[in-house]
């Protein structure tokens, strides 16, 4: 029996518009996994807004399956799906706050509504309050909050309803960096303490490699390549995964040289002295002609681009040490038309 439970099955969304149909979604196909924390990611445009959408059916699918929980939504009654979808909960990049209601009232909202009284309603709200860290701002005003204090309202309000399933559509892109980090813990605590799955909807890879396990990239409505994090990031296969990953070596354009390998690193291998160790004993300095090193769910993943000394003994030593150390040397031809086309990485 399979653990998703969310599978996107053969979905295709169609708009009509002034200059006539335009696919959004083509033919996405993904299985997302109980208490999984899983990244969809793309440049603007890519179909991911849409796709996050058509989990709830707030999108209805021109064609294809959204199967939740074992229920395909296209099939089941207005009455069903209702009640599907209050297992699903959504935060959004603007919060959707309502301002005439102090932050305690915004979080009881779905209680209320739900048919709690007043009272036990507020007094859950101020629970939620209590998990997202702004108890002391239970009777403040949305007005008066920052972008971060607001997500946080939103997150509590949304952990009121008891979900199973959190989507976040760009969730932190109207926040800081700092702030962002900050609610990206506060996620990953969520989905460790509560057991919810929680989808994030982002074009920041940043944001994927801060919490999510698995990620899938879309690309003009595709679904181009869906892979457990670590292994994206250490092996993009398509162009439009590279293109994200490597987007910050656009400077290695202006160099030059005549071989060059290109070295990946990951786990406690990014912290040992790998190049001071093969300069001292080959007594050979080793140019870089671009490193890059993020950290993964907390692990430190990475590459760089070494240009090889002319002495062929001496670089058939590098080389070989960097096969010891499990790094995955490969020669890079012609390197410097390589950072423009992320075919040639």
């Amino acid at each position: 029996m399979s653990d998703a439970i969310i599978e996107i099955r053969n979905l295709c969304k169609s708009y009509r518009s002034d200059k006539g149909e335009v696919s959004a979604l083509k033919e996405v196909s993904l299985s997302i996994a109980q208490h999984d924390i899983y990244g969809i990611i793309g440049l603007s445009g890519a179909g991911k807004s849409t796709l996050v959408r058509c989990m709830n059916l707030l999108e209805k699918p021109s064609s294809g399956q959204v199967i939740v929980n074992g229920n395909d939504l296209m099939t089941l009654s207005d009455r069903d799906l209702n009640l599907q979808r209050r297992r699903i909960g959504m935060i959004f990049q603007h919060f959707n706050l309502l301002m005439q209601r102090n932050v305690l009232d915004n979080v009881a909202f779905p209680l209320e509504i739900a048919g709690l009284r007043k009272k036990e309603a507020r007094k859950k709200a101020y629970e939620y309050l209590q998990t997202v860290g702004l108890e002391e701002k239970a009777k403040a005003y949305p007005s008066q909050l920052s972008g971060g204090q607001k997500q946080r309202v939103a997150i509590a309000r949304v952990l009121a309803s008891s979900p199973e399933i959190l989507l976040c559509d760009e969730a932190t892109s109207a926040l800081d960096p700092q702030t962002t980090k900050s609610i990206l813990r506060l996620l990953k605590d969520i989905n460790e303490r509560y057991g919810i799955t929680i989808v994030v909807i982002t074009h920041e890879m940043a944001v994927v490699q801060e919490i999510c396990s698995h990620v899938a990239v879309l690309d003009h409505g595709k679904l181009v390549e869906s892979a457990a994090t670590e292994e994206l990031f250490r092996a993009p296969k398509t162009a439009e995964a590279k293109r994200l990953v490597f987007s910050g070596s656009e400077h290695i354009l202006d160099m030059t040289s005549d071989r060059v390998v290109r070295i990946q690193f990951h786990g406690g291998s990014a912290y040992e002295p790998i190049l001071g160790n093969i300069v001292l004993e080959t007594k050979t300095p080793i140019n870089i002609l671009y490193a890059d090193t993020q950290t993964v769910n907390g692990a430190a993943e990475g590459e760089m681009l070494i240009q090889l000394p002319e002495d062929e003994e001496k670089a058939r030593r590098i080389v070989a040490y960097f096969e010891e150390k499990g790094l995955n040397p490969r020669e890079v031809k012609d390197h410097v038309k390589s950072a423009g086309n992320p075919d040639d990485h």
